[in-house]
């Protein structure tokens, strides 16, 4: 039985311009699809618009068919947990702010799914322990780590009953363990009768997944097949590049050398976050220029030490030592969530405009760095809504890149990339970095990044207490 099906499926705006070409797919029951592609390629609109959750600007032409029925976006709606779910990109857009996990996970078993109070209570702990939360049940969202609250929106997502996951890089943010754990969850809704389109640029997912690949690039199709196929013997020049620009491939470089010009000292730092303290005796010194990476599992303080760096979080003891003190705007943050440093419903232009005009930067910069980051100009007169995770965080680069920071702190700022703009990427930042002397502290659950980039590793589960 075919579960989903598009024909000549196509995402247009209102005036006229393509976004994703028609194509056309088919879900059986028991299969799962992974759409493989580059960031900005049309592969998350493709899935908004089998959803029937498209913003309003834009216009599908073509033929969905859910259960081999032809539905509206409105009916469509109205399978909306019970038969097909969605687990968006962005956990942020998906969590309720003024609700804990536990909560959350409830409402999907009680509301949704129908069961018992006690029963959904029971199936809650089940699935938040099966998913490494036991411990964080009664968190809010805001208290929670970029690859927990990745989690915790998974279990939202899939306690309804549904057995149509649409699965938008459901595995961003998350050390090897979870991600592996969100792997087989993932399998599971095939395995037990269901149907599974996973978005990733992750090849490895698409390798672990198995079922059948499709590649797509600024908005068609490229090719489609068999995984294995697909990812022993790529076809196209585009997926063979894709492929090949995995961090596990990239040839090893010599790092560039570094002047004794010590920008910071952190000295038996300790951090917690309410009454949990998340590490102790963390000690080292970051030079000018010099990129140091940062690893550690989820939830582990990551993301804290980066707030701490930018006096956003007073250490529980311990110093953190400047050589000099920089101005404000010179401490800066890469979110790992792009839509938290921006507001949703102004132009991105808008936005670069505010923050020149106020700390009067050089505007000049913003036709090179758009073009090293390979972002097109008519991006910047859209709203964060609107565009990509991954074209947002690019965004996010470029504006920081504009204050001519003496620290950076990235945290995961590429998990929303695929391989070839996640090197290019990087190598644009890192580049910036040791040209202007800034000092940058890369956040990434991927070794092999981490290794090709660092000057040096501190990593944090080393001194979990």
């Amino acid at each position: 039985m075919t579960l989903i099906q598009t024909n000549n499926l196509s995402v247009r705006t209102k005036n006229g311009l393509n976004l994703v070409e028609p194509i056309s797919l088919r879900l059986a029951k028991g299969a799962n699809l992974t759409i493989l592609g580059e960031t900005g390629s049309g592969k998350s609109l493709l899935a908004q618009a089998i959803m029937g959750a498209l913003p309003s600007e834009l216009i599908t032409q073509g033929e969905i068919l859910i259960e081999n029925q032809r539905l509206d976006g409105k009916q469509r709606r109205r399978y909306w947990g019970k038969r097909l779910a969605m687990l968006p990109q962005e956990p942020s857009r998906s969590l309720d702010p003024t609700m804990n996990i536990h909560n959350q996970v409830w409402e999907s078993f009680y509301f949704v799914a129908a069961e018992q109070a006690q029963r959904a209570a029971q199936k809650t702990q089940q699935k938040l322990t099966a998913l490494g939360l036991a411990k964080f049940t009664g968190y809010y969202p805001h208290q929670l780590s970029g690859g927990m609250a990745q989690r915790a929106s998974f279990a939202v997502a899939t306690s309804g009953g549904a057995y149509m996951v649409i699965a938008d890089e459901p595995t961003k943010g998350l050390d090897e363990n979870n991600k592996n754990a969100v792997i087989q969850l993932l399998k599971q809704v095939a395995v037990q009768g269901g149907a599974l389109l996973t978005i990733t640029h992750d090849i490895d997912v698409a390798a672990q997944l198995g079922g059948d690949i499709m590649v797509m690039k600024k908005g068609k199709l490229l090719e489609q097949g068999e995984a294995q196929q697909i990812l022993r013997q790529p076809q196209s020049d585009y997926a063979k590049a894709l492929i090949a620009a995995a961090p596990h491939n990239w040839a090893t470089s010599p790092k560039t050398a570094l002047h004794d010009s010590p920008l910071l000292s952190v000295e038996n730092l300790s951090l917690g976050r309410g009454k949990r303290t998340l590490f102790e005796q963390v000690n080292f010194t970051l030079q000018q220029g010099e990129v140091l990476g940062l690893v550690g599992d989820s939830g582990i303080g990551k993301s804290s030490l980066g707030d701490a760096l930018c006096g956003l979080l007073t250490p529980k003891c311990g110093r953190i030592q400047w050589r000099f003190q920089p101005k404000r705007h010179q401490v800066l943050k890469l979110y790992q969530d792009p839509p938290s440093a921006f507001a949703p419903h102004i132009k991105l232009q808008t936005l670069l405009d505010d923050v020149i005009n106020k700390h009067h930067l050089d505007r000049s910069r913003i036709p090179y760095l758009l073009q090293q980051l390979k972002l097109d100009a008519e991006l910047l007169q859209r709203s964060a809504e609107n565009v990509s995770g991954g074209e947002l965080q690019r965004v996010a680069i470029l504006r920081a890149l504009l204050f001519e920071p003496v620290l950076l702190f990235a945290d995961e700022v590429t998990s929303r990339l695929d391989p070839i703009t996640q090197k290019e990427t990087l190598d644009l930042l890192t580049e910036q970095c040791h040209r202007h002397r800034c000092g940058l502290v890369l956040v990434s659950h991927d070794h092999h990044l981490i290794s090709h980039y660092c000057h040096q590793v501190v990593d944090l589960t080393q001194y979990r207490v």
